[in-house]
């Protein structure tokens, strides 16, 4: 690879975030045709379902001669008939000599047996190294399909606002509002680009949220997912009266009474009873739940309890922290995550990446947990 190829690669995962928010659970990706150094035909996975980057790459080349020519893509092509054929076939079909990937595609289905295709036909084929900045920035664009083709779970990401002092209330439970219009404007954005919304039973009963994504171009809301044990989600509250806008999942316990379920299920509620022997435990496979129903990224929106829950069961994959100028203090008033947590300082979870950014009156800390 030379510094040509990196500046197409650039470009090709560039190009991947016009998919953003359309082609979930698939992944982001973007493709260069070019030759020469000289583009030819663009293209990006537009919509689930629909071409993907590679074949709308070649499409954009119209009648051009493409023998000999080289793709440059943000994520190795797929070799494998899913919702449209291979993109390796599309390669192969025109006749391009040269494919240069920016990431590796963990699935089980890829894992660089696209890549060896190709090359068994004669492809030239090439790999941004891992830790190469295009190469960071290309797996980083796709950590939830890379997490949930590895684990079956969704990637978490906590979104939460404390105080100066790290609470994220009042004493008395008041919270509206402690960040500003513009962080909250941002995390509508954040809801309009995952699969799914999570908060716990307390924050639903004493919010009565609707949980969607209310900004402008949201080609889907978000699945609205409560962690609720006793099944104690209101029947007429904004979440079920709002259930034909997006989907509510409920997750409950055997301890839930049957009549609470089937009121909830009536409704249209979709019920999941999960199990384990501590809370954690219990995270875990509400997880591989919402994880088989193709959920492959979530926020995390509820309190101190459930955000104690997710660290303890080291399922936060990065946390979004907006800290407003306000010092509320007060010993009952709550803290940012509960739970067990760590004995030792030692024992802390430090990110791998961290930046800042003034978002209003607002700090905005995005601490990047873990890498997939």
């Amino acid at each position: 690879m030379d510094a040509r190829d990196v500046a197409l690669l650039e470009r090709a995962v560039e190009l991947a975030e016009r998919g953003r928010r359309h082609v979930s659970p698939n992944p982001l990706v973007g493709a260069v045709v070019s030759r020469d150094g000289q583009v030819l035909g663009e293209g990006w996975h537009a919509e689930l379902g629909g071409p993907h980057a590679e074949v709308q790459a070649i499409a954009a080349c119209g009648e051009q001669d493409l023998t000999g020519a080289t793709i440059h893509v943000s994520l190795e092509p797929c070799c494998h008939q899913g919702r449209t054929p291979p993109c390796t076939d599309a390669i192969l079909a025109a006749g391009l000599a040269r494919v240069v990937v920016a990431s590796d595609d963990p699935s089980t289905k890829a894992s660089g047996r696209g890549l060896g295709i190709l090359r068994d036909e004669g492809v030239q084929v090439a790999s941004a190294p891992a830790d190469s900045p295009v190469g960071l920035r290309a797996r980083r664009q796709n950590q939830p399909f890379r997490k949930h083709a590895r684990t079956g779970l969704p990637w978490v990401m906590m979104k939460t606002a404390t105080s100066l002092d790290g609470r994220l209330a009042t004493h008395s439970g008041d919270s509206r509002w402690i960040s500003s219009g513009p962080s909250r404007d941002l995390a509508h954005q954040w809801r309009a680009e995952v699969d799914a919304v999570v908060v716990g039973i307390g924050t639903a009963l004493a919010d009565d949220p609707q949980l969607t994504a209310r900004v402008p171009g949201v080609a889907r809301q978000p699945r609205r997912v409560v962690f609720d044990s006793e099944a104690r989600l209101p029947l007429d509250g904004r979440l079920v009266a709002s259930i034909d806008e997006a989907p509510v999942t409920l997750i409950t316990s055997r301890a839930a009474s049957r009549s609470a379920t089937e009121a909830l299920t009536a409704s249209g509620v979709e019920v999941v009873v999960v199990s384990g022997q501590n809370e954690h435990s219990r995270v875990r496979s509400a997880l591989a739940e919402l994880g088989q129903r193709d959920v492959t990224s979530l926020m995390l929106e509820g309190g101190s309890h459930l955000a104690g829950a997710f660290f303890d069961a080291g399922e936060i994959d990065e946390l979004r922290l907006f800290v407003a100028p306000l010092l509320l203090g007060g010993r009952q008033a709550p803290g940012l995550i509960g739970g067990e947590g760590v004995e030792r300082i030692a024992d802390a979870a430090r990110p791998v990446e961290l930046t800042r950014q003034a978002v209003g009156d607002d700090l905005l800390t995005i601490a990047r947990l873990k890498e997939w």
